[in-house]
């Protein structure tokens, strides 16, 4: 595990950037593609918005990166909660990138849960049967939740499906995301989370008592490929 703690949010999204580029270099030299799952959230918009200029969008080989999700809301891609529509705007729009590369994580006229199988065939037929993520993003939550692994839910013991959908009744909307054994098979997973008010989650997640019910990030296993950015608010 490594944990980097920086002194400003420029920084710390530059390294961000700098990591997407790294790994993606590495994994397609290694077996010709780089697939990832992303999160939403304004320090991902921020990441986002750093790859798609020229500075950065030319170290990478568009055509042979796989975007999926790692949760959304579920809404419409045109709409304004969507995570999608987020890195569409922000990134997808502005490189070089073929609709069969990219999977949105949502589909009109179905239901999430019918969805949810759908999406897990679509990571097997991209990624086969072990299916190894090259990198996932995640965020934290104030509450210590990443993906839509909230405190407290069901979805936290799901050990065998690699996506899953359920109503999140505090936000009262359906909610569809990566479980913990898929987001824990991938070979590179990196948390962004920053600010004052993510400092008590964080501690907890990183140092405290295990209790994913409460701190659901802590199921996520922090091992070689694990790294967290940080900023001094937040960090420990």
């Amino acid at each position: 595990m490594n944990i980097t703690i920086f002194d400003d949010l420029e920084t710390l999204y530059q390294k961000s950037a700098d990591t997407f580029v790294e790994l993606s270099e590495k994994s397609i030299k290694k077996h010709d593609k780089f697939v990832v799952a992303l999160s939403g959230g304004s320090s991902p918009k921020a990441i986002f918005s750093l790859l798609a200029t020229p500075e950065y969008a030319g170290k990478i080989e568009w055509s042979r990166v796989y975007f999926f999700w790692v949760d959304e809301r579920w809404v419409s891609l045109d709409d304004e909660k969507s995570n999608y529509k987020m890195t569409l705007e922000t990134l997808l729009n502005k490189v070089s990138i073929n609709e069969n590369q990219v999977f949105p994580m949502y589909k009109a006229g179905i239901e999430p849960e019918d969805y949810a199988k759908e999406y897990e065939t679509q990571i097997r037929n991209v990624l086969g049967a072990d299916g190894i993520f090259d990198f996932i993003l995640l965020g934290m939550g104030d509450d210590g939740h990443t993906a839509s692994l909230f405190p407290g839910e069901e979805i936290l013991h799901e050990k065998d499906k690699w996506v899953d959908a359920f109503y999140l009744k505090p936000q009262e909307m359906f909610r569809i995301t990566l479980t913990e054994p898929i987001i824990n098979k991938a070979e590179n997973i990196l948390i962004v989370t920053f600010g004052q008010s993510k400092k008590h989650a964080l501690n907890e997640v990183l140092n405290g008592e295990y209790n994913p019910e409460l701190y659901p990030l802590q199921l996520i296993e922090k091992r070689d490929g694990f790294q967290v950015f940080t900023d001094k608010e937040a960090g420990i």
